[in-house]
């Protein structure tokens, strides 16, 4: 009996020591905690055990197959051991230009250009339809996509989805934003009830913008900055009015332009608030656009002055990013003119940023072992 309670206090001594080095990992960030993965067996475990809490990194978007052809690829990073791994899930259909987010732990996929197959008949790949399309499919990793309701809005390409924060509709709203539909109104606005496809006109960008970046910050309000047409260096949020009532209507308010033009920039919120526009396409030059690896961020309310970040080890444009645990991960994309960046054979081009640090760090991270021959263009990211 002494034996047995001295290994259960043993045990419990090493339980809560884990615990203490899973509260140090999540007080480090992602980047510290990597680091604490090497002090000692109690820090790995307790420092795993944190990671393991995060969402993984999920990379959605046209996957260039040298074989094949293109088809319909999704991803996802495990923050932990740092592998990618297949999602499982296609489309019923291959979208470039599509818009993508996370909702209630699904990846949701809206609109975007249908591509057809290279071996395809060029009158009867599509079936008549429109190549820019209103779909709208929905898939958790390992099954099957679903198709939901079309949008009533109908089809669009280069827009941006946020997911609306709120637990009373049946499967979810999308707010989303700009982007080449009917019409050619690219400053629309729409939310979007997934479970019937209905797109409720919202108050209209003050800008024309497709391909550009956006996010919602940590009181809610939606920012958005960059973009082609006439977006350019231009930014704005949606929110309620300055000392307006609780239900006050949201509109869109200009913020400072930024420090130079992008398009096909990426967007993300920083642990601090900070809206951060990392990237994109220099448009300032447009007879030889080239990527850029430049990034800067603003302070929302605050004087709203863009302040540079460190750039990126990789210039790129179109690629996906996502801000997690002090941490901002970007990973893929192409150049603005010959193609994708990812030249690196079967691995994924891939950095993250350390707020802590204020420097960038290459990201080793292999592809999927499935994935060793292809190349990839990313159109979207979400944290599932």
């Amino acid at each position: 009996a002494p034996r047995s309670a001295a290994n259960d206090w043993a045990a419990q001594q090493v339980l809560a020591l884990v615990e203490i080095w899973a509260l140090i990992a999540e007080c480090s960030g992602l980047v510290g905690a990597w680091r604490l993965m090497t002090v000692c067996k109690a820090s790995q475990a307790g420092t795993k055990h944190w990671l393991s809490t995060l969402p993984r990194f999920v990379m959605c978007g046209v996957t260039n197959h040298l074989e094949v052809g293109p088809i319909f690829g999704s991803m996802r990073l495990d923050l932990a051991t740092l592998q990618w791994e297949d999602m499982g899930s296609s489309l019923d259909c291959i979208t470039s230009g599509h818009a993508c987010c996370a909702v209630r732990g699904a990846l949701v996929v809206l609109g975007g250009e249908i591509i057809p197959h290279p071996e395809a008949d060029a009158e009867d790949w599509s079936d008549g339809e429109d190549p820019v399309t209103s779909r709208v499919e929905i898939f958790s990793p390992g099954e099957e996509s679903e198709a939901l309701p079309s949008l009533s809005c109908g089809g669009i390409e280069m827009a941006v989805a946020i997911a609306v924060e709120e637990s009373v509709s049946v499967a979810g709203q999308v707010l989303l934003l700009g982007g080449a539909g009917a019409g050619d109104d690219d400053t629309a606005v729409h939310l979007v009830d997934l479970f019937s496809g209905v797109c409720t006109p919202q108050p209209a960008l003050l800008n024309s913008r497709r391909s550009f970046a956006a996010a919602r910050a940590l009181d809610g309000r939606v920012v958005c900055a960059g973009g082609w047409r006439d977006g350019l260096r231009t930014a704005e949020v949606f929110g309620p009015p300055i000392n307006g009532a609780s239900d006050a209507v949201w509109t869109w308010t200009a913020l400072s332009a930024m420090s130079a033009g992008r398009a096909d920039c990426c967007g993300c919120v920083m642990s601090d608030g900070r809206f951060a526009v990392l990237g994109g396409c220099d448009v300032d030059s447009m007879d030889h656009m080239v990527a850029s690896a430049s990034c800067e961020a603003v302070v929302i309310g605050e004087g709203e002055h863009w302040t540079p970040l460190p750039s990126m080890h990789q210039a790129r444009a179109g690629f996906a990013c996502a801000a997690v645990a002090r941490c901002i991960i970007v990973a893929d994309g192409n150049d603005c003119e010959s193609g994708p960046v990812n030249d690196a054979g079967e691995f994924i081009t891939a950095e993250v940023y350390d707020e802590g640090l204020n420097r960038w760090l290459r990201l080793p991270s292999r592809l999927p072992e499935d994935y060793d021959s292809w190349v990839t263009y990313a159109d979207g990211s979400a944290l599932i």
